[in-house]
């Protein structure tokens, strides 16, 4: 049998990669050998840091007898969906037909022409209250093809129609005062009064909504803020956070954030500094920047997707045994294991965070931990994924361009750097000329495999734990819009989020980060701009805490100033000092008031 994952870049390829199970990795030659073979596909999706993934894969995947049956009836292909995040939306949409349970393992049965035709998530191995063992399962699949192989073929062709029409949406509005005021109303009913955050169990941080609601409160919805508030003090508190490395957990098991599910994810973790630094709690703010930088940076300078939920603790393997134990302790125990695969779209997420929490709270170093990983993903061509030396064969996503455009924008902002500026607007740019369906698309097209079987989304505007594509787009978007005056920018980013307004205005709990992005549109569009010589002086901390989501602000030198300029960023134009002293400008719509020279003034007018 062929070993086919033991190179593969995802470290979640390469721990499946001494199964007893035949796997193919994605690509075209499993479902070729599959229409050879006339049999189904199984299609098992999961990521390095998954909890249940690792039970099935013990439980499942490393029984010969279970593996020598999966692999005489069926072809089976090992997905990474942090590697492959179009192959796991598609999928999931997918799954949605057969399951309200999403999550993974994903467990999808398809046609050898990729077409699903059932899915699930987790099989145990012996039959658990009502659920089936995974061996019942292959074994019901297999009658199924081999006995009613028109009814699936069926299954599986309306299923592809029925995901196909539901892409097609009605663009809509975006939200006005009232419905803003609508959503933060509708949000406060699903607050958990008791012990805070939103929601029953299992909890989550839901960082991008956190993120919208703290972009109403600077809009003067003083109940909006309240609400985001409340949350992040509770989390603080609650065993969702480590104290002693200071990152967050991605959730609980139990309403009171109890029994934390240990694996801590670099997109929670960046989303999460950005919302504490806002609200100036600069101690968790601190912690969640210390374990980024110690914990999940690379040597290379990059960070790591993730951090594995398991550990070896005195020579046994548990889930989170390592988090019991106190400096003392852990210092005599390894730690749980790295995903060190390097995702541009998540490296961008902490890229920004790092650059504007840096800047508001005053740590250079973050700043500069932002720029190092600026320099190394924003390649030409962007790539998917990295480990060390090596990339993937995935294609960059849409998430990859509006992520990492979002923070080189944010980088340019806290550094006054334009080069970072110019490669922002180069990734969008590169996007709006892709686009189909929506203002925006993915340069080169959707994942091929995906592409030449008719199953892939063209755009995917769904939301979970951080922003889709779409939404990151829309956001870079409509930043570079107040730097550079070019009305098309944010006329793009409107079209995008009037796109997605049907999905995100029925169900806000799930599309925080696009309903962040549709109240920044709302917003006049106000831009401060702090020229002067000494970057650390009284206007330039008066522009570092200005609120985000009023405005844009930024300090530059006169030269930096320059620099922008020449570079087509028209806010810069004719920005200098004023006899000599530190200026700022106060605009609106890039009409600017007159220039002052003292942090008084600058309070007047803001």
């Amino acid at each position: 049998m062929a070993n086919r994952l033991a190179e593969a870049v995802s470290p979640y390829l390469r721990s499946h990669a001494s199964n007893p199970v035949d796997w193919f990795p994605w690509g075209d030659e499993p479902f070729a050998e599959a229409e050879r073979r006339q049999v189904p596909v199984l299609i098992s999706i999961g990521y390095s840091t998954c909890h249940w993934c690792h039970v099935m894969a013990r439980e499942s995947f490393s029984d010969p007898v279970l593996a020598e049956h999966l692999n005489a009836n069926f072809v089976a292909i090992k997905v990474d969906r942090e590697e492959y995040p179009d192959v796991d939306s598609t999928y999931l949409a997918a799954a949605s037909a057969f399951t309200e349970q999403l999550g993974w393992p994903l467990t999808i049965f398809a046609t050898p022409t990729g077409r699903a035709f059932y899915a699930g998530t987790y099989f145990p191995p012996s039959p658990v209250q009502g659920l089936p063992s995974f061996r019942q399962v292959l074994d019901a699949i297999s009658d199924a093809w081999t006995n009613h192989r028109d009814e699936v073929l069926g299954t599986a062709g309306r299923l592809v129609e029925a995901l196909a029409a539901r892409e097609i949406a009605q663009s809509g509005s975006l939200p006005g005062a009232d419905e803003f005021a609508a959503i933060v109303s509708e949000l406060q009913q699903f607050e958990d009064q008791e012990f805070g955050g939103f929601g029953g169990a299992p909890k989550f941080p839901v960082a991008t909504t956190i993120g919208f609601l703290l972009d109403r409160e600077d809009a003067g919805d003083g109940q909006a803020g309240a609400l985001a508030r409340r949350a992040l003090d509770a989390m603080a508190v609650s065993g969702l956070r480590d104290k002693l490395e200071g990152g967050f957990f991605r959730y609980a098991v139990n309403r009171d954030w109890t029994e934390p599910h240990y694996e801590r994810m670099l997109y929670d973790n960046a989303l999460l500094l950005d919302a504490y630094a806002r609200v100036g709690n600069r101690e968790v703010a601190e912690g969640i920047a210390s374990f980024l930088l110690t914990t999940m940076r690379l040597p290379s300078g990059g960070f790591a997707s993730a951090q594995d939920s398991e550990s070896t603790v005195d020579g046994v393997r548990v889930e989170g045994g390592y988090y019991s134990l106190d400096v003392v302790g852990r210092a005599k125990q390894s730690p749980p294991a790295l995903d060190d695969k390097i995702l541009t779209g998540w490296n961008g997420l902490a890229i920004g965070a790092l650059a504007s929490a840096g800047s508001r709270l005053g740590h250079p170093d973050w700043i500069a931990a932002a720029v190092g990983a600026a320099d190394l993903v924003s390649t030409e061509p962007l790539v998917r994924a990295r480990i060390g030396e090596t990339t993937s064969s995935a294609k960059p996503t849409l998430e990859d361009y509006g992520m990492l455009a979002a923070a080189l924008v944010d980088v340019a902002l806290a550094t006054g750097e334009a080069r970072f500026a110019v490669r922002a607007r180069e990734l969008v740019q590169q996007s709006m000329a892709a686009a189909n369906t929506v203002s925006f698309g993915v340069p080169g097209g959707a994942d091929p495999v995906l592409a030449q079987r008719g199953l892939a989304l063209d755009v995917d505007a769904s939301e979970g734990a951080y922003p889709s594509g779409l939404s990151a787009m829309a956001g870079a978007a409509a930043k570079l819009a107040l730097l550079t005056g070019n009305r098309v920018l944010d006329l793009a980013a409107i079209s995008a989020m009037e796109f997605a307004a049907p999905l995100a205005l029925p169900r806000p709990i799930s599309f925080g980060a696009a309903l962040g992005v549709m109240s920044r549109l709302a917003a006049p569009a106000r831009q401060l701009v702090v020229v002067t010589e000494e970057p650390d002086d009284a206007l330039a901390s008066q522009a570092r805490a200005w609120p985000e989501g009023v405005g844009l602000a930024t300090v530059v030198t006169p030269g930096q100033a320059q620099a922008f300029a020449a570079a087509g960023f028209e806010l810069y134009e004719s920005r200098g000092l004023k006899n000599g002293l530190a200026t700022a400008y106060l605009c609106e719509d890039f009409v600017c008031k007159l220039p002052v020279t003292s942090v008084e003034e600058l309070t007047a007018l803001l």
